[in-house]
């Protein structure tokens, strides 16, 4: 393994590798949909080949032979000497499994675990045309023990028998002796050979020499009525004028300026053949050396100028440029770079806000315009710095197909995967953080959701199941939607369990809404699962992504119809890094709460508050909202104080909740960066981090999963 490799070198390489695995690993999920698709084959194949030409470069021989296997596996397919079958492609996405796994090691400068040796031999076997499997398993099997493999032979540094070294020289002066013999009708010349225009003398012979010349003019090119007059073989030796002699003169046609090449075109030919400055005598194989080595060797004759109009080039040498190579359009860029980029917006943001604060203090007018130039120039700036950090959400969307297809594999169903809006844009930081989400919810549809073959054409439905993955960008939020046309959720087989897992008295459930009920899903440790099995039951997977979309600063909506399927919708923001924000005061402290998070603010007379299982809520358009004076939780000693008459609610969401909280002021809407807390007050519970506002003050960000997590 060369890790001592140039940086730049491996850094290409994971980079072109890593794209390439990407695509393969949707290519080999669709190839199972379209197995004669000819493109597709030949395709997985460039990017098995690609990443073994890169792998090699920097001697990774374990991940050379892996993807060398699926190489072959690939090179069989595409030419029609196999089909593609599930047991094939178990092995194949097996192999793509090892392949990743040792890019990963690559990537981390670990040695490489080569992939099992079964696996390769599996791959080797799949390899071979059909039918032809068998027959070298069986007499793989009738061989001793102890004798190597015909793989083990091929690949054991390249090195031959001397059995094996003799039989190719046999076979190469058969095919020698086959060429050199004259075809009847042709008008090669004489049944014995000329001195020094033998096969054993090195020369090429005629077929050889035509291919040459098809190669440099074109098929069919070199041929002219000339041939007619042209002397015959002996006599264009003697003049040493190169003529067509295959085939016969009368049957060729063309003018007679093709008949005859240059010095340097010759001279090309035969460097082509033999190599560069080399002769025919030097580079040909001959059985009996020392014999060679006696033969007198004839002198060459100086050859004849010829004719400037019988000379004239087919082809030039070198071609001309005719203009300069284009310049490349992208350039890689360290994603620390970006971030600091992005942190030197942020503090210009800051300063916008400032000045836009004192600027509204100002009469004036040249003030005024400034300001408000900077501002456009820092959201554009502001936006285009973004823009840079944006991915494309097919990097999640991508790893789909396969968490599909091996899911329903293995519970025997049939699922069709749709995915919609893969060229979404969000923040690379939100893209990594989506991943795991997103995967928990795709498995919960194919498990839960998505019903067996049979259940489904019981119930007048196609066998195939259909999961659908979508994404799309609304104002600067992100919504995506994972939907699917199975079985739904009852409310009240929801109801029964949450009695069961004790979540809820019975009264108490009798009281939930069918949204509530559908809402118990992310409760952590419910799963309407009766038994635990590898894929589902333990009632983990959707209590993570409840908390991982909170964190994100996100919501979640679940929408099921009995018998119809079930729609789960996620709203995040488009980035992390700058967020808009509502300024609040709890007394004289400025607080930001995320503007994602909010739904609705009004003015309330508190006294028309309502108690319910002992906590504080309200009544707004028939709905109920729990309250909380969240001044109590973060101002020191606001607690002893009376509660006021009349108040702001903010009623905030997170996840499938909401509440309302009670604040003493409302500022506006600002743009913050979000700034890490020092370590005296890192881990203090429902603060996301601390800004500064536009007067300059401080003002700490509220963190609203983690603020009623803690207090509420």
């Amino acid at each position: 393994m060369a890790f001592d490799a140039d940086e730049e070198i491996l850094q290409d390489f994971l980079v072109e590798a890593g794209e390439i695995l990407e695509q393969l690993s949707e290519q080999l999920v669709d190839l199972e949909r379209h197995p004669d698709d000819s493109n597709l084959l030949n395709a997985i194949f460039r990017g098995f080949h690609t990443v073994k030409g890169g792998a090699g470069f920097l001697q990774l021989d374990a991940l050379v032979n892996c993807c060398h296997s699926a190489e072959n596996v690939f090179d069989t397919l595409r030419n029609h000497k196999r089909q593609v079958t599930p047991e094939l492609m178990d092995s194949v996405l097996q192999t793509l499994d090892n392949v990743n796994a040792m890019f990963e090691q690559v990537r981390n400068q670990e040695e490489l675990t080569p992939a099992p040796d079964s696996l390769i031999a599996t791959l080797d076997q799949f390899a071979l045309p059909e039918g032809e499997g068998a027959a070298i398993a069986s007499v793989a099997a009738s061989a001793p023990a102890d004798a190597p493999s015909l793989s083990e032979s091929a690949e054991d540094h390249g090195d031959i028998t001397d059995e094996e070294f003799e039989q190719l020289l046999d076979a190469l002066d058969d095919d020698k002796a086959r060429s050199a013999a004259p075809a009847s009708g042709s008008g090669a010349g004489s049944a014995e050979p000329a001195p020094g225009n033998s096969a054993d003398s090195g020369e090429i012979t005629d077929d050889e020499f035509e291919a040459l010349l098809d190669q440099l003019h074109g098929k069919g090119q070199f041929s002219g009525k000339a041939a007619e007059d042209a002397p015959s073989a002996g006599e264009a030796a003697e003049d040493d004028v190169i003529t067509e002699t295959s085939g016969s003169a009368a049957d060729q046609t063309g003018s007679a300026g093709d008949d005859l090449i240059s010095d340097d075109e010759f001279e090309a030919l035969l460097d082509q053949l033999h190599g560069k400055g080399k002769s025919p005598a030097e580079t040909a194989f001959t059985a009996e050396p020392a014999a060679q080595d006696k033969a007198p060797v004839p002198a060459a004759k100086p050859q004849p100028a010829i004719p400037a109009k019988a000379a004239e080039p087919a082809i030039a040498a070198v071609p001309a440029r005719d203009s300069q190579p284009t310049a490349e359009t992208t350039v890689r860029v360290d994603t620390r770079r970006l971030d600091d980029i992005m942190n030197m917006v942020g503090e210009l943001v800051l300063v916008r806000n400032r000045l836009q604060r004192l600027g509204a203090d100002s009469e004036d007018e040249h003030m005024h315009k400034a300001v408000s130039n900077l501002d456009v120039v820092t959201t554009d700036l502001q936006a285009a710095v973004m823009q840079t950090r944006m991915q494309p959400i097919k990097k999640v969307f991508g790893r789909f197909p396969r968490v599909v297809r091996d899911l329903a594999r293995s519970l025997k169903k049939e699922i069709n995967l749709v995915m919609h809006g893969e060229d979404t844009d969000l923040d690379k930081n939100l893209v990594e953080a989506l991943a795991d989400p997103l995967v928990h919810l795709v498995r919960n549809s194919v498990d839960h959701g998505v019903e067996a073959p049979d259940v489904r054409e019981a119930a007048g439905k196609p066998r195939t199941g259909q999961v659908i993955l979508s994404a799309e960008q609304e104002g600067d939020h992100i919504l995506l939607s994972i939907e699917d046309d199975g079985a739904g959720m009852d409310p009240d087989v929801l109801r029964r369990k949450a009695v069961e897992k004790g979540l809820y008295d019975q009264d108490a459930a009798d009281r939930l809404s069918a949204t509530e009920c559908y809402n118990l899903i992310f409760a952590a440790g419910f799963s309407t699962k009766e038994k635990i099995s590898d894929v589902s039951g333990r009632g983990v997977g959707m209590d993570v992504v409840k908390t991982k979309i909170g964190q994100l600063n996100g919501q979640i909506q679940v929408d099921s119809k009995l018998g119809r399927g079930t729609s789960i919708r996620i709203k995040v923001p488009l980035t992390l890094a700058i967020m808009p924000t509502l300024m609040i005061m709890l007394g004289n402290q400025s607080f930001a709460l995320p503007l994602v998070n909010v739904v609705e603010i009004f003015h309330l007379d508190l006294t028309k508050k309502n108690i319910v299982d002992g906590r504080e809520c309200i009544v707004v358009r028939d709905k109920v909202f729990p309250i909380f004076h969240i001044k109590r939780w973060l101002v020191p000693g606001s607690g002893s104080e009376a509660d006021p008459a009349n108040g702001h609610v903010v009623i905030v969401a997170m996840g499938t909740k909401r509440v309302g909280f009670v604040v003493d002021q409302l500022v506006g809407q600002e743009e913050v960066v979000i700034k890490p807390l020092g370590k005296a007050l890192q881990g203090t519970p429902g603060m996301a981090g601390a800004t500064i506002t536009g007067d300059g003050r401080i003002a700490l960000i509220i963190d609203v999963p983690s603020l009623l997590q803690h207090y509420g």
